[in-house]
């Protein structure tokens, strides 16, 4: 195909990236091998030292992951793309590529429990430190900045609470500093949000999620500027935490509808927000969609739509959100997001149980919080199966 600007991005979805090999393949070929041979021992140095293009040892190097790495790419509008075996594992090589001993971060508080665990218990261990300051307060991510801090870290909207971070402004006071922004887009995808076009430096994605869309494997991804990438794929090539051929190659196939996917998702997660909205069993809901969402207004400026996740506390504490969890029979009682099959957590218990109650707190998570991934199944059905166990409350 022609260059990726020349087409749109239901096009860019299902070819963006396709090499063929000799033998014509239709659907991308799955390249199960841990290395590949050389011509001669000339061609071989040659492909180590970097002189010549080509692959080598597929701890770094294989024709499905390229694939993968190239059709991300060319829907984040980015330069580069590196593939990486977990979106954990991305936001490690981020953090080891691109920082050293005695850097600092800034970071949202309102951050994945995972990603909390990453940056307080691992990172600090190299000298790395973080300040976690509010999600929607560009004003204290300025004021957090010292003299050694290289990296803002944000995910938006963020996890369970969907807050909505104005990227515009954060890359303003970065910029300003010299300091890189890395958005985590794994709750939009590049279908409903482009961060690089709104000044990020680089994007991160647990591939796992949408761009999988189906529950079956696991996969990271970091996007951006190609000189800023290098650096990751420095880290990757030695370091080795690699997304295999064959997850790569199921993401492709999941990247084919991730538009289609993500919008109907949206559509369905926006009638279930009004809806809850309107229960008398529901205190709040949280779902940038809703004129009653803090930052309504900013979503509607950076996102196409309110997306897919909806989270909302139920009147009481953790026995009645647990009684609407246990009380599901069609929804599934799992912490992943994204599958096309409707998901339900407890955050308190499941994705934040690992940080303390008072950081737990301060992130919003209270006992009573629900939080919803919503699939492609028939919304009456999804309102059925909450409503099954909110009129027990």
């Amino acid at each position: 195909m022609g260059a990726t600007s020349d087409y749109r991005m239901e096009t860019l979805a299902v070819r963006a990236g396709q090499e063929r090999s000799q033998f014509g393949e239709h659907s991308e070929a799955l390249y199960l091998t841990s290395s590949f041979v050389f011509k001669s021992a000339a061609q071989a140095a040659r492909r180590f030292s970097g002189e010549e293009e080509g692959n080598v040892y597929a701890r770094f190097s294989n024709p499905t992951v390229s694939m993968f790495e190239e059709r991300l790419a060319a829907l984040e509008g980015a330069e580069d793309c590196v593939a990486t075996a977990s979106g954990m594992s991305a936001i490690m090589a981020v953090c080891l590529a691109h920082l050293k001993n005695g850097d600092h971060i800034v970071a949202s508080g309102s951050l994945f429990g995972a990603t909390v665990q990453l940056f307080n218990n691992i990172l600090s261990r190299t000298g790395i430190t973080t300040t976690f300051v509010s999600q929607t307060d560009p004003a204290a991510w300025d004021a957090a900045i010292r003299p050694e801090t290289k990296l803002f870290f944000l995910e938006t909207p963020s996890n369970p609470l969907t807050e909505i971070a104005d990227i515009r402004a954060l890359t303003a006071v970065a910029r300003a500093k010299g300091i890189l922004v890395v958005v985590d887009n794994c709750f939009c995808t590049p279908i409903l949000q482009r961060p690089l076009e709104l000044g990020a430096d680089l994007v991160v994605h647990s591939a796992t999620k949408y761009l999988d869309g189906q529950g079956r494997v696991l996969g990271g991804a970091v996007c951006g500027a190609r000189n800023l990438t290098e650096e990751v794929f420095k880290y990757l090539r030695t370091a080795g935490p690699t997304l295999s051929a064959f997850n790569a190659w199921v993401l492709l196939k999941g990247l084919e509808t991730l538009k289609i996917r993500v919008e109907a998702q949206s559509a369905n997660a926006a009638v279930i927000a009004a809806w809850l909205e309107a229960h008398p069993k529901v205190s709040r809901v949280f779902y940038p969609g809703l004129p009653s969402h803090p930052q309504y207004e900013l979503a509607k400026t950076q996102q196409k739509s309110g997306g897919a996740i909806v989270s909302f506390e139920v009147k009481g504490a953790r026995e009645q959100a647990w009684q609407v969890v246990d009380n599901c029979h069609l929804l599934s009682i799992t912490a992943n997001l994204g599958d096309t099959k409707t998901t339900i957590t407890h955050p308190a218990s499941t994705t934040h149980g690992r940080i303390t109650p008072e950081a737990r707190a301060a992130a919003g998570i209270s006992e009573g919080l629900l939080r919803i991934a919503v699939g492609l199944e028939a919304v009456e059905d999804l309102q059925a199966d909450l409503e099954r166990g909110l009129a027990l409350i």
